[in-house]
């Protein structure tokens, strides 16, 4: 045989090995797909997208608590993509990693749902993003993307809980909400429970400077440089630009059938979301009174309220349910604001701290009464802010335990952190 010939019998038969691979190859690929078998394109591309269409991303948390600062965690997170889905811890693993939470599945269940940025929501997900958990997400869910805080999540053994994300590429990271957390509103009540116990012997001094402190946002001790609890009493700044991400920025049609609500809407919690929710199905437009801080103490107690105007606003402006808010609304709502706003019904829930107007000479809701357009509505949920409170001081020692230990990491997070952009 030439050197010619066993070329040519050389190349054919690398051509024919070359063949029979393929077909392998394409009849694996093609038993795969019949028989629902992962491929190892499927298996390896955690790395890139792997489909066209909307970019989903999936963020999780505890939401124990619920704040503007998760709820602008959450518009940070939908503006990275299409779809937001969020995952919502459970008990059980909050208990493990943290500590007992304040509020249950259900009622974080009900505050999340009810996030205007919120598309879908997975109950009872892990702490941690596990192997199996992450391929549920990539596969099932169709996620492209996890996003979490610049703010650092460990696991109690030190490690990071989004390690496996950020190995597969499929990470991203937005900026920590300033000036609030679950441990520094929690922290608030703690003090708030120190403050009553000690301060019968001088209330006027501790009752309004504590007030100055929740409205102004002013702790003397932390910041005269003492130890303090290491609890900062409200640090938030409010911009204008804040107010207008939260903002639908829609005002009612000319023939809208308007219902106000008013109230304080301290602690926004799942009792809140729900009779939102029902007022908002009687007519087309929800507008929604939030009560001046003094105005608050005045009818609650010089202890309240434990988040400021400007906080409460923003987490009553992200509920999907409300069109537009009233920042510092006045207690009696008057003819002339009925005729202002144009409300065609004035309502008020049947559980409430405030159930006592009835009894009182200058009943706030004389006007809408006399005028026909008030109504009482059924609260969903027996869940007040007091019931909050309650919660925090039956667990008060335990509570108080993991603040201490979430407070010294929050420490080094505000010693260590670097500029993130904002959207």
């Amino acid at each position: 045989m030439d050197g010619g010939t066993m070329d040519n019998h050389i190349l054919s038969s690398k051509l024919a090995l070359t063949w029979f691979i393929g077909g392998c190859l394409l009849s694996a690929s093609l038993l795969g797909f019949y028989f629902g078998f992962p491929s190892a394109s499927h298996v390896f591309s955690f790395g890139k997208r792997k489909k066209k269409g909307p970019i989903r991303v999936y963020m999780d948390g505890c939401f124990d608590m619920m704040h503007y600062g998760h709820c602008n965690a959450l518009r940070q997170a939908r503006a990275l993509g299409d779809q937001l889905v969020v995952g919502v811890v459970s008990d059980a693993e909050i208990i493990v990693n943290k500590g007992p939470p304040v509020t249950p599945l259900h009622e974080r269940m009900i505050m999340v749902n009810a996030v205007k940025w919120v598309d879908e929501v997975i109950s009872d997900a892990p702490y941690a993003i596990t192997e199996e958990f992450m391929n549920k997400l990539f596969n099932e869910y169709q996620i492209d993307y996890i996003i979490h805080g610049d703010d650092p999540c460990l696991l109690p053994d030190g490690s990071d809980a989004y390690a496996l994300a950020k190995k597969a590429g499929r990470y991203k990271q937005i900026k920590r909400t300033e000036g609030v957390s679950s441990t520094d509103i929690v922290g608030r009540m703690l003090l708030c429970v120190r403050e009553r116990a000690s301060g019968d012997s001088h209330k006027t001094h501790n009752h309004s400077s504590l007030q100055r402190q929740f409205s102004h946002g002013h702790n003397q001790k932390m910041e005269d440089g003492g130890s303090g609890s290491g609890t900062r009493i409200s640090h938030f700044l409010p911009t204008s630009r804040r107010i207008v991400q939260f903002s639908n920025g829609k005002g009612p049609g000319p023939d809208a059938r308007i219902i106000y609500i008013d109230g304080a809407f301290d602690l926004f919690h799942a009792g809140h979301v729900e009779i939102l929710r029902v007022a908002r199905e009687l007519g087309d437009f929800l507008l929604v009174g939030i009560h001046t801080d003094q105005t608050v103490s005045t009818n609650r107690g010089a202890h309240r309220p434990i988040m400021n105007l400007h906080e409460r606003s923003l987490s009553v402006l992200a509920c999907r349910y409300v069109d537009e808010v009233i920042i510092g609304a006045p207690w009696v709502v008057s003819k002339d604001m009925i005729t202002t706003f144009n409300i065609s019904l004035v309502v008020h829930g049947t559980v409430a701290e405030n159930s006592d107007f009835w009894k009182v000479d200058d009943n706030p809701y004389a006007a809408p009464i006399s005028m026909g357009i008030y109504r009482e509505i059924e609260s969903p949920l027996d869940v007040t802010t007091t019931t909050i409170i309650r919660r925090i001081v039956a667990n008060h020692e335990s509570y108080q335990k993991r603040n201490e230990k979430k407070a010294e990491s929050e420490r080094r997070y505000y010693e260590d952190k670097t500029y993130v952009c904002d959207d």
